[in-house]
């Protein structure tokens, strides 16, 4: 069939010797990418100190630009930071958590590392970590089990747009309006989805989203973003923040901190610069290409998985609902670690998770072809281990 997505495939090296289908874990690396480190190293060899006058200093919120339309986000609203992780602990740190209003609402299936600081950190500052299992299927989430906890004592709502492990995907405007309702705020993770499916955080009124690059948006890792939704931002007073976050950061003044009123007012230190030259490259191509011409055919080859597994009795650890589902397909099988294995050694790349199965993840430039060689492997590593 006619796929005018495959004319991005010339874009990325790694296309002509493998099949990619991890890109929920790592995006393919543009050919461009290389030639915006090499700008990078040239800037710094050349430029030397000037180079943070004449391009590094705005760096961080520059990125953040090429980042927002893909969210739905405006222009002046997204800054960089080095990964989710650190975007969270900036929002966390920029509540206080006294009681009645003090707890953190969040759900089973949460990425660890974003668990890890809310039970941790947010524990410190006095915050209630509320947690809701998985629904019935053990695959995402029970919708209004989830807005009912989320009440007038939730101070923070972190929730993925996607989750990692499943791909399920929430309802975002369900959970955005109860969060209004009750003066929640909500901390929206779109790791798992900007670059994959359709993002609006203005459209869903989400006052917070955070994501990086790395996965879907092919920019490699050391690019995390956060959005603040400006009318929001002033707001918000960030304890964990740094020199450059001040209004005149020059000025080596000893605290309290002056925070600036624009995205970098959640920034850090001195920002990774390399990653950012790396950050921009995937942006620009998955915006080229279109969101939802990405979806119509993430759609399409995913549902072609899903009626794989289906057919040779696979346990599907994935939503079969296109509107619950992001970009990944899961799907445990006998000997599914074997049959990851295999694939990888042959250039076929995916991943496997305990919980999971093989994770498949076809992108904008994955051809139907390749999926068929994945399916004849999985096909053929199962048969000979059912025979032996």
């Amino acid at each position: 069939m006619n796929d005018p997505l495959l004319r991005f495939r010339e874009r990325f090296p790694i296309l002509r010797s493998t099949k990619y289908l991890v890109s929920h874990s790592l995006g393919a690396m543009p050919e461009a990418a290389r030639d915006a480190l090499a700008e990078y190293a040239d800037v710094w060899a050349t430029r030397g100190v000037r180079a943070w006058e004449e391009a590094w200093w705005t760096m961080s919120a520059d990125v953040g630009d090429l980042i927002a339309p893909i969210i739905g986000a405006a222009a002046g609203s997204v800054v960089m930071l080095p990964n989710v992780t650190t975007a969270q602990a900036v929002i966390l740190s920029s509540f206080d958590y006294t009681a009645p209003r003090n707890r953190v609402v969040m759900v089973d299936g949460e990425f660890p590392s974003v668990r890890y600081v809310y039970e941790g950190l947010a524990r410190r500052l006095g915050a209630e970590i509320v947690t809701i299992p998985h629904d019935g299927s053990g695959l995402g989430v029970d919708l209004e089990r989830l807005l009912a906890a989320i009440d007038e004592r939730t101070r923070l709502v972190p929730i993925s747009h996607v989750l990692f492990e499943s791909s399920f995907k929430n309802d975002v405007a369900a959970i955005a309006r109860r969060c209004r309702e009750v003066g929640a705020t909500l901390i929206l993770d779109v790791f798992q989805s900007a670059g994959i499916t359709p993002v609006d955080v203005r459209g869903w009124d989400v006052p917070i989203a955070v994501g990086g690059v790395l996965k879907w948006l092919c920019g490699g890792p050391g690019g995390g973003f956060l959005y603040v939704e400006p009318s929001l931002r002033p707001k918000l007073h960030p304890a964990f923040t740094g020199w450059m976050a001040h209004s005149d950061p020059f000025e080596f003044a000893p605290p309290p901190i002056r925070h600036r009123d624009d995205p970098m007012r959640f920034a850090l230190g001195t920002p990774a610069v390399p990653a950012l030259y790396a950050a921009r490259e995937g942006s620009k191509i998955v915006a080229e290409a279109g969101l939802d011409a990405i979806r119509e055919k993430s759609l399409r080859q995913t549902r072609r998985l899903i009626a794989f597994a289906e057919s040779h009795g696979f346990t599907l650890r994935t939503p079969r609902d296109d509107d619950q589902r992001g970009g990944t397909v899961c799907m445990q099988m006998p000997h599914s670690h074997e049959t990851a294995t295999t694939l990888n050694s042959i250039g076929v790349l995916c991943d496997w998770r305990p919980n999971a199965g093989i994770r498949l993840s076809p992108h904008f430039y994955t051809t139907d072809d390749e999926i068929s060689v994945a399916l004849d492997v999985i096909d053929d590593v199962v048969a000979r281990s059912v025979a032996t």
